[in-house]
């Protein structure tokens, strides 16, 4: 399953600060429609993750009713994206498993 995600790169400063973009209304909805069959536990959901060239793979969670894609600085600097830009994100699920 495949899915085209468009936000804003944001910035959580917790106790690990990291860069996500959140999935909007749409394609959250469709990732929660299959989310028991990819979940590895605690709601996180294995994906492949694209943007612009640069492939990578990493976990989706919750938060606030969205999914957040967490953006490694690598992937960041790769594609030249920085805080408060608005990127594309293809996210693959394998819904096969």
């Amino acid at each position: 399953m495949e899915i085209e995600a468009v936000g804003e790169v944001w910035h959580w400063r917790g106790p690990a600060p990291f860069h996500f973009v959140s999935v909007p209304d749409a394609e959250s909805a469709r990732i929660r429609e299959v989310a028991s069959l990819v979940t590895y536990g605690w709601g996180m959901i294995p994906v492949s993750a694209r943007i612009g060239s640069t492939t990578w793979t990493t976990s989706l969670f919750a938060k606030d009713g969205l999914y957040v894609v967490p953006l490694k600085d690598r992937i960041r600097a790769a594609e030249d994206v920085e805080l408060g830009d608005t990127v594309t994100v293809v996210l693959t699920l394998d819904v096969n498993r």
